[in-house]
């Protein structure tokens, strides 16, 4: 067994950071991509609204490791001002890319047959834009603030977002509240963008809206503070781990004592659900570093890396594929039509109960992928958005 290094100097790259990435990427294609929407595994769902599934950690646990990225990537541009206008200027064009990549996808492929309802319909927010925002103002305000400021804007983020929810009259309803169409959120993502904007399947709130935005910055900002203190050199690995056990185990508690006033809610993306999904995410890396960097356990870490040093190409093409498959018709044996996604997941139908053929159909998904991005890993082909 390799020994475990106590003082070492923190890795320009943290393969267990890859590894997290990997396995988070890997588990939002699964949830995605069921072969039946209507045969799904209870874990595999989000919460219908208040309350958390495995589901529901997912996108905080991206949001997180996009801050923990940012503190390892733009640790030493940090220290040179004159060098943050040209680092901002690149995290403003990586933004706008991601931005528009997300709005491609709530585009394809409707803006290729009737392109003017396509745009006057496109729901303006969604993962990647929201991945974009985060990214961006966590850039900003990593590069601009201490590490003591950036833990008073993350307190002052959630603060202002539980007053605001809990205390603000709804315009139209007259009282604060915390339903689905009658939350502040819901009404300010229907005055700005209009319900022609929003999610497709409410079309009267949005779970990447306006507001809800506000607290999903500060779950940057919580991967952020991680990943600065990951990377000190002047304390030892088993000191980093006990603590980032401790501040995750506190979070979590903390988390689960707000939710009694303020629901952990992922749609509402409550700083509750800031917290308890933070620290959920703080001990499972904290977990992934002492086994994978410092104790060298590191064999069975390939399948999900691959996925890790890729993950926002294989999540972008993995939303096209089917709906790409969706604009082709294939004739069954009895003559009748069906798109070729429909053709394909018959197979599985056939041999498997419905929930289980849905199941098989997410897993032959990440099976896809996975041969696809492990060819591209070996070849170092490694693309950069």
């Amino acid at each position: 067994m390799a020994q475990p290094q106590l003082m070492q100097e923190a890795p320009a790259r943290l393969l267990s950071l890859d590894f997290f990435r990997g396995a988070t990427v890997a588990a939002m294609i699964l949830v995605n991509n069921p072969g039946d929407w209507g045969n799904i595994y209870a874990p595999l769902k989000h919460a219908s609204w208040n309350g958390c599934t495995p589901t529901d950690l997912i996108f905080p646990f991206f949001l997180f490791i996009v801050g923990v990225s940012i503190a390892y990537a733009m640790g030493s541009k940090k220290s040179d001002p004159t060098t943050h206008h040209k680092t901002i200027k690149k995290a403003l064009k990586r933004t706008l890319i991601l931005f528009g990549l997300g709005l491609f996808l709530s585009l394809y492929p409707k803006v290729f047959t009737n392109p003017i309802e396509a745009i006057q319909n496109v729901r303006i927010p969604g993962v990647l834009q929201r991945i974009a925002v985060v990214f961006f103002i966590s850039t900003i305000i990593f590069l601009k603030n201490s590490e003591k400021n950036i833990f008073k804007i993350l307190i002052s983020l959630l603060a202002i977002y539980w007053a605001l929810m809990t205390f603000v009259p709804v315009p139209g309803v007259g009282y604060a509240n915390l339903e689905k169409e009658t939350n502040l959120g819901a009404w300010l993502d229907r005055s700005i963008l209009s319900e022609a904007h929003l999610w497709k399947a409410s079309k009267t709130w949005d779970p990447e809206g306006i507001l809800s935005t506000m607290p999903a910055i500060a779950t940057g900002l919580f991967g952020i503070l991680v990943g600065v203190y990951l990377k000190r050199k002047d304390i030892d690995a088993a000191t980093k781990i006990v603590w980032l056990f401790c501040t995750g185990t506190a979070a979590v508690a903390l988390g689960l004592i707000w939710d009694l006033q303020f629901p952990i809610n992922k749609a509402l993306w409550t700083s509750s659900f800031v917290l308890y999904t933070g620290g959920l995410a703080t001990l499972i890396l904290a977990f992934c570093y002492w086994i994978i960097d410092v104790q060298n356990y590191n064999r069975f870490t390939k399948p999900f890396v691959v996925y890790g040093v890729n993950a926002i190409t294989v999540f972008f093409l993995s939303g096209m594929i089917p709906r790409t498959l969706q604009m082709f018709s294939v004739k069954s044996a009895n003559g009748t039509e069906q798109n070729l996604q429909a053709w394909l997941y018959s197979g599985l139908t056939a041999n498997f109960s419905p929930i289980n053929a849905s199941l098989a159909w997410a897993v032959s998904v990440i099976v896809f992928w996975l041969l696809i991005l492990w060819i591209m890993y070996n070849k170092k082909i490694f693309i950069k958005v």
